[in-house]
C-alpha cells in the first residue's frame, strides 16, 4: 500500500537551472576503472515495465551496451512505491555491476512517506548520473466526457467523492491530492503496483483520470488513446503546445520529477566516475538525446558526482516540505 495523502495547501516543484558542464574524458581514468565493465551489468528498475524508469533504462542501457560491448540487463523489481527494487539494489555487491534507476519516489519521497523504508538514499547510494527531469500529464481516456480541466473540476464539484484517480508512485499520487486542494474538490485515490494496471482500469472506467509522467504517458497520448487535460510543467511544452499547463489555472502549480542512475555507496570512486562519464556521454549522444528531449520531454543534465549528490539532496529537501504541507501519513 502506498501512503494515504490528505489534502495539501500548496505545492510547487521547479527544474534546476544550473548550466550543463563539459563531458569528462574517459581516458583520464585509472586502468582498473577503464576496464569496467568486464562482464554483464544489471540495471534494477524499481517499477514495472512500461514506466518512465523502464523506458529510459532500456534506452540508455542499449547505448552503454553498444559502447562497451557488455550486456546491460534491465531487471524490473516493482513493489511498495519502489522499495522492493531499491532494497535489491542495496543488497547487491558494490562492484559497479548493479545500477539502479533512481526516481523522485525512491530517492526523495519515500524517505518522508514511510516510517522505515529500509534504506537511506544518501547513506546507502551514490547518484552517478542524471538521465533527465520532466513533468506529468493529467490524462483521461480519449472517449471521456471531460474535454478540459474545467469539465473535470465542474463534475467533481457537483459530485463530491464520485471521481476516482489512479496512482502508482509519489509523482502520480501527490499532484492529484494537490489539485483537489487547490480546486476545492474531493475525489478518491486508487493505488496500483504497476502502471499497466492503472492504464487498463482507466480505459475500463474504474478510474476516471490519473497523473502520469510525460515519458510513460507519451505512447498513450500520441496514439490517441488518452487525452491530456493539462501538464505540470512551468510553461507549455514545445512538444504539446496545445495542452495547457495547470499553472495557467492554478498559479504556482508546477510538479517535476527526476530520473537518474545510482549505485551502492561502497562502489569504488573511480568506477563511479567512469559510470558517470559514460552516462553523460549516453544521454547527450545525438540518437539518445533526441529521444529523451523530443519524445519524452526530459531535460538531461551533465552533472559530475558532486553535482549529482547535491541535486539528490535538493530533491529530498523539496519533498520533505511537500510531505509536511500534504500532511502525508507515513506508513
Amino acid at each position: 500500500m502506498l501512503p494515504k495523502i490528505r489534502r495539501m495547501a500548496a505545492f510547487r516543484m521547479t527544474l534546476s537551472r544550473r548550466p550543463i558542464l563539459a563531458f569528462p574524458a574517459l581516458a583520464a581514468f585509472p586502468a582498473a576503472a577503464q576496464t569496467w565493465p568486464a562482464k554483464p551489468v544489471h540495471i534494477v528498475v524499481p517499477f514495472a515495465p512500461g514506466g518512465s524508469g523502464d523506458i529510459t533504462a532500456r534506452l540508455v542501457g542499449k547505448y552503454l551496451e553498444d559502447k562497451t560491448g557488455q550486456p546491460f540487463v534491465v531487471d524490473n523489481k516493482p513493489g511498495a512505491n519502489g522499495i522492493v527494487g531499491v532494497l535489491a539494489a542495496k543488497a547487491a555487491a558494490p562492484d559497479g555491476y548493479t545500477l539502479m534507476i533512481a526516481t523522485t519516489s525512491t530517492n526523495a519521497a519515500n524517505l518522508h512517506m514511510y516510517k522505515n523504508p529500509g534504506y537511506d538514499p544518501e547513506r546507502d547510494f551514490a547518484m552517478v548520473g542524471i538521465i533527465g527531469q520532466s513533468g506529468a500529464f493529467l490524462v483521461v481516456p480519449a472517449d471521456s466526457k471531460f474535454r478540459s480541466l474545467a469539465d473535470l473540476l465542474a463534475f467533481a464539484k457537483a459530485h463530491p467523492g464520485k471521481l476516482n484517480y489512479g496512482y502508482f508512485n509519489a509523482s502520480s499520487q501527490v499532484p492529484a491530492a494537490v489539485l483537489a486542494e487547490r480546486a476545492g474538490v474531493e475525489w478518491q485515490g486508487v493505488a496500483y503496483k504497476a502502471i499497466g494496471n492503472a492504464w487498463s482500469d482507466l480505459y475500463a472506467g474504474a478510474i476516471q483520470f490519473m497523473f502520469v509522467d510525460l515519458t510513460a504517458g507519451r505512447g498513450q497520448v500520441v496514439s490517441g488513446k488518452a487525452r491530456p487535460l493539462g501538464i505540470t510543467l512551468a510553461e507549455r511544452s514545445k512538444i504539446y503546445p496545445d495542452v495547457p499547463v495547470l499553472a495557467e489555472t492554478f498559479t504556482g502549480f508546477v510538479s517535476t520529477g527526476m530520473l537518474a542512475i545510482a549505485v551502492p555507496k561502497a562502489v569504488p570512486l573511480d568506477i563511479q566516475r567512469r559510470i558517470n562519464a559514460l552516462v553523460i556521454e549516453a544521454v547527450f549522444a545525438p540518437e539518445v538525446n533526441k529521444r529523451l528531449v523530443e519524445e519524452f520531454s526530459l531535460t538531461p543534465l551533465a552533472y559530475d558526482l558532486a553535482q549529482c549528490a547535491e541535486q539528490d539532496r535538493a530533491e529530498r529537501a523539496k519533498w520533505a516540505e511537500y510531505v509536511k504541507i500534504a500532511r502525508i501519513e507515513p506508513q
